[in-house]
């Protein structure tokens, strides 16, 4: 995996150099320098204003009593983002603006929940947390009548053929 990874860090600024070249020889070195300046200055407003507006989102979601993982996701992707806005080059700064863009952000976002945090949650807890995540009780509880995940008002429960002994902690 680290092998791909530096693979991927020096193709990646070489693409993005050549590109740069190719472009400046289409346009001009001055104009091709006045878009890479721009595209970080237009990326880095971006940013600042997607970032606000996540900060806000994580402030409501804690407020509402959900856990913020699509909140710290986006602004994983919105620091990512920043980093590649700011490095010299369009192949970089396009990149970042698939980053900071939500329709975009949202689809990745997806993509990352499904190929990369779901199969580690699940690798982690062995696969015990792969739907939902209940924090208080078992789901439809209240249909017992405890309301707290017990089984209710003097329901028998069959634990199968196997007899249990019970310690009622007296030491009889």
């Amino acid at each position: 995996m680290w092998k791909r990874l530096l693979a991927v860090l020096m193709i990646v600024p070489l693409v993005d150099a050549i590109f740069l070249i190719v472009v400046a020889d289409w346009l001009s070195w001055p104009v091709t320098v006045a878009l890479v300046v721009l595209t970080a200055l237009l990326g880095t407003l971006f940013v600042r204003a997607e970032g606000r507006h996540t900060i806000q989102r994580f402030q409501r979601a804690l407020t509402e009593g959900r856990a913020p993982t699509d909140e710290l996701l986006d602004g994983g992707f919105l620091i990512a983002a920043g980093a590649l806005l700011l490095t010299p080059g369009l192949v970089t700064d396009a990149i970042g603006f698939l980053f900071v863009l939500p329709p975009s952000r949202y689809a990745l976002r997806g993509l990352l929940k499904r190929f990369v945090v779901r199969p580690y949650v699940e690798k982690k807890t062995g696969g015990f947390v792969s739907g939902d995540v209940y924090t208080y009780g078992f789901p439809n509880a209240n249909e017992g009548g405890t309301g707290n995940g017990g089984t209710g008002g003097g329901e028998t429960v069959d634990l199968g053929s196997e007899n249990y002994d019970v310690d009622d902690g007296e030491g009889s």
